[in-house]
């Protein structure tokens, strides 16, 4: 069985967010695809398998924390997408049916691939007691993802703030289903993004996720309402840190972005 480690979101080796990613014949029980992901240990490993011809999806496809499946991924979907393309398992458009319904993947001219995500609800809520010294930093506002992403986001009020959190992850493991996405508006334009943000999902086993693209579906609905534009650039501001193309349409939020592949394998168990 191949095993590829594939860094998404990112032009470049060692960067970005890595996935493991393998293609099957079919899905084998819950528990082995579980001990799989906790042997991979990356955020998130994608397990997918082509479905029969005619259907209203071309793959079916599952996403594995270390500890747990999740709902939606979107660094895994980039980098399963362009595993398919670049072995050439599957040409142009890919459609994948998941947890969160069809989601589809595009492959464009320059080598970024652009998924097709369903738009996160937003909903305004009040900052939660407490939630300030878990993250270490006073929010300006909260809202509620919904249970599709299951997020808080928390706007902050600066860039360099982002930058220098040290949050108490255990502490905010109470204040969502998922997790914290901090943001705050980008300082200078001119350097190519327009927000920033990090993400933190100890409820999931990861305590800080490099590059979070079901995180922008949230993310660009926020920041398109406050910069008056439906095409965007975040980055998310990890050790490791990541680009993430946003374009809003509507309930469905385009993220574009590179993906690298920087290990192939077999997997012999």
């Amino acid at each position: 069985m191949r095993i590829r480690i594939v860094d998404a979101f990112t032009d470049r080796p060692f960067a970005g967010n890595p996935a493991g990613v393998l293609l099957l014949d079919d899905f084998p029980d819950d528990d082995r695809l579980q001990k799989i992901a906790l042997e991979v240990n990356h955020a998130e490993t994608a397990f997918a398998h082509r479905l029969p011809e005619g259907g209203e999806a071309d793959w079916a496809l599952r996403w594995f924390t270390p500890a747990t499946e999740v709902a939606m991924c979107g660094h895994a979907t980039l980098a399963t997408a362009h595993v398919l393309h670049t072995t050439g398992a599957h040409e142009g458009t890919v459609r994948f049916a998941t947890r969160s319904g069809v989601l589809v993947g595009t492959p464009e001219e320059d080598g970024s691939i652009t998924l097709d995500f369903p738009t996160a609800p937003l909903t305004r809520v009040e900052v939660p007691d407490g939630v300030a010294e878990a993250l270490g930093a006073e929010p300006r506002t909260a809202f509620d993802t919904g249970p599709n992403v299951g997020d808080l986001v928390l706007e902050l009020a600066d860039e360099k703030t982002v930058h220098a959190l040290t949050p108490d992850h255990k502490a905010l493991a109470a204040y969502s289903e998922r997790g914290i996405i901090a943001t705050a508006r980008a300082e200078d334009a001119t350097r190519g993004y327009d927000f920033v943000s990090r993400c933190f999902f100890p409820n999931v086993g990861i305590d800080e996720d490099p590059v979070t693209g079901s995180a922008h579906t949230a993310l660009a609905p926020f920041w398109s309402e406050r910069l008056g534009r439906t095409d965007l650039t975040g980055l998310q501001a990890s050790p490791r840190s990541g680009r993430v193309h946003t374009r809003l349409r509507g309930d469905r939020t385009l993220l574009s972005g590179r993906a690298v592949t920087v290990i192939e394998g077999e997997l012999l168990a």
